[in-house]
């Protein structure tokens, strides 16, 4: 199982980007999807959060701004309103159950950098 994450990159203030994450691979399902943010010298944060049953979660620093959604194996973050301290590596990480009888692992994606330039 994969998760490969894109569509970072560079916007001015005010702009949006669409990032996404597709879990490829053999799996039974996917339990649920996030987006993370880490800066140089911090722990990764919790952006965003999607889970099968439909909730969501959003960092309060995000919400309004932020959307996260989901179609089929692939989650994606519509993210307008683009601030300078949006500026990070994102990456998506993903609960997967491999087996119908198995608990879901823990699988991430690779980063994608996203700079909001002011």
């Amino acid at each position: 199982v994969q998760l490969q994450a894109s569509g970072g990159g560079l916007v001015q203030t005010g702009g949006s980007l669409r990032l996404s994450c597709a879990a490829s691979g053999s799996f039974y399902s996917v339990n649920d999807m996030a987006w993370y943010r880490e800066d140089p010298g911090k722990e990764r944060a919790l952006v965003a959060f999607w889970r099968w049953t439909g909730a969501t979660h959003y960092a309060e620093s995000v919400k309004g701004r932020f959307t996260i959604s989901n179609s089929k194996d692939t989650v994606y973050l519509q993210m307008n309103s683009l601030k300078p301290e949006d500026t990070s590596v994102y990456y998506c990480k993903s609960n997967i159950k491999n087996a119908i009888d198995f608990p879901p692992l823990v699988y991430w994606g690779q980063g994608t950098q996203v700079t909001v330039s002011s």
